[in-house]
């Protein structure tokens, strides 16, 4: 691996300079390195981040992708990471003119990551030199305590999808606390109205004192300290009891382990730390897939053909691009996706179609022909990028025009018995169904959450915030195994799963018999949900119904 060579540097400061011309924003510093497909296969397990910790199982994929290759061999264009500076990669038989085409996708890319606010906890961050430092204290920590070093790096990432991600960006973005209680709100909502119950005067009253307080500048608790003593020892409670609830599970983990806190177990919150503080880092890019490749290759497409570099390779431009940004009918694309819906809200906005006066049109053909142009949709795509992840981009713009214009449609596969074969047939041509389809598809994680009032004699109680989507079986004993090591003592989950159907008696069929008729194949019921608890305690798993 090694750095470009001053031509091709050369060819992407160019390209930054039409880039900028063209709206996009991002650091002048950048560095572009050449490798090879080894390169890319060794440095695929971790994250592209040559500096990222060791562990066994980078290794194993190593071994894995190189297997791979030997089978199906690829040829990858670029990587780019997002670190300051940010740095890329780029295949080592790249000619001029795919670079200049792949220089404009990263710095598609790198505009993304350093405006659109979800990437707000990394911009701060050093992640290469963080890493290194990472690296050095892991490889330190397995000089001293060995093969323990692993155990703990394999539990915690077992869990380090459960962080706090949207939590810490609510933080960042606001710059207050929203968990901080605030003692005004605990006295009139929770300790006048759920504690004491006063009646609807009494309370009225309690607000006009306190709007009066706040003009004379009187203390206002004063008095209520002399007729309740006991809100200020409830309000400490309350204070502490919600900032508990607000940890994530591996920070509760960290801060409340009794296994942990023994003075020969301390090290370990540091190795759970940097895995928790590393997962953290690439949320974003697991939350905004569809915009952040949907956004390069819009201005890869945009910005090469208005370059004249693209002289005498128009035909091989078509090939690559074709083959990166083709819209496929079934299946999802995140390049073609987010890119034709890029194009899709700028071309709607130039005509005003996310406009009042649009929305209360009622006929379809003025619909189609609306157009106040407004020719605003080149500023409003970047407020678009700057602001929103796959989800509220998805939920937002997907809608019948899109679909329309683009022949989409949700498919669904049935068994036809005349062929026996299964088949592919076209189930809905509606947006808000294809809308649905692709948003199962994006990354959503398990909301599960510590329950402090439930953890107590040294169990750590954890409860699965449900949203029709079970766990995964086969995953949930090997990771409760990961976390009873961590916190030392008895762990339960409560979930949800789907409750047990009774089926009615199958009549015989005489499938020999043509006279007899076809059975029909029943209708879908609705899944029942029952409240489940797992228990695990000394490697042991229990289940039982709630």
């Amino acid at each position: 691996m090694e750095l470009v060579s001053q031509h091709v540097k050369g060819i992407m400061e160019e390209c930054k300079v039409r880039a900028r011309d063209a709206g996009l924003r991002f650091d002048d510093e950048t560095l572009e390195y050449i490798v090879t497909n080894r390169d890319m296969i060794e440095l695929s397990p971790k994250i592209m981040i040559p500096t990222l910790y060791d562990y066994w199982v980078h290794d194993v994929r190593v071994l894995s992708g190189k297997g791979m290759y030997e089978a199906y061999p690829s040829n990858p264009y670029e990587t780019v990471i997002n670190t300051r500076p940010a740095i890329s990669y780029y295949n080592d038989n790249n000619p001029d003119w795919l670079n200049v085409m792949i220089f404009y996708h990263v710095l598609g890319h790198i505009d993304f990551f350093q405006n659109n606010l979800f990437y707000k906890n990394t911009w701060d961050v050093d992640l290469t030199g963080q890493a290194l430092a990472d690296k050095r204290l892991i490889a330190k920590f397995r000089s001293e305590k060995g093969r323990v070093v692993d155990y703990v790096i394999e539990f915690s990432r077992g869990i380090d999808n459960l962080v706090g991600y949207y939590r810490q960006i609510n933080h960042i973005i606001s710059k207050e606390t929203q968990q901080k209680v605030n003692r005004p709100d605990f006295y009139f909502d929770v300790f006048l109205q759920r504690i004491k119950g006063v009646s609807h005067n009494t309370y009225l009253k309690e607000i006009s004192r306190y709007n009066d307080c706040k003009r004379t500048k009187d203390d206002f608790f004063a008095p209520v300290i002399g007729k309740y003593p006991e809100f200020e020892e409830l309000f400490r409670k309350e204070k502490a009891s919600k900032n508990l609830r607000n940890l994530d599970v591996m920070e509760y983990i960290i801060q409340h382990s009794p296994f942990l806190r023994m003075d020969e177990n301390k090290w370990m919150k540091t190795v759970i730390q940097i895995i928790r503080n590393t997962a953290m880092y690439f949320q974003p890019q697991i939350r905004t897939k569809i915009m952040n490749e949907g956004w390069a290759s819009y201005w890869h497409e945009y910005l090469f053909m208005r370059d004249d570099r693209i002289c005498g390779h128009e035909s091989d431009f078509a090939k690559v691009n074709a083959g990166v940004t083709a819209m496929p009918k079934v299946g999802l694309n995140p390049y073609a996706l987010g890119m034709r819906l890029f194009q899709h809200i700028e071309e709607m906005e130039d005509k005003g179609c996310y406009s009042f006066d649009y929305f209360c049109q009622k006929d379809e053909i003025k619909k189609q022909k609306y157009n106040s142009l407004k020719k605003s949709g080149a500023r409003y795509i970047f407020k678009v990028r700057e602001d929103l992840n796959d989800f509220t981009f998805i939920n937002k713009y997907i809608d019948q025009e899109f679909l329309t214009k683009h022949q989409l449609f949700v498919s669904g596969k049935r068994f036809n018995q005349d062929r026996m074969s299964w088949e592919y047939y076209i189930k809905s041509k509606k947006a808000e169904d294809y809308k649905r389809m692709i948003i199962d598809t994006l990354y959503h994680p398990p909301e599960i959450r510590v329950e402090p009032d439930k953890s107590v004699k040294g169990v750590l109680y954890l409860n699965h915030l449900f949203e029709e989507k079970p766990l995964k079986q086969d995953f949930i004993e090997n990771t409760m195994v990961g976390i009873e090591y961590l916190w030392g003592g008895p762990i339960h989950l409560e979930t949800s799963e789907p409750a047990p159907e009774s089926k009615p008696a199958s009549s015989y069929t005489n499938f020999w018999d043509p006279a007899t008729p076809t059975p029909k194949i029943p209708e879908p019921q609705k899944i029942k949900w029952k409240r489940m608890r797992y228990v695990l305690e000394n490697r042991k798993l229990h289940k039982r119904e709630l």
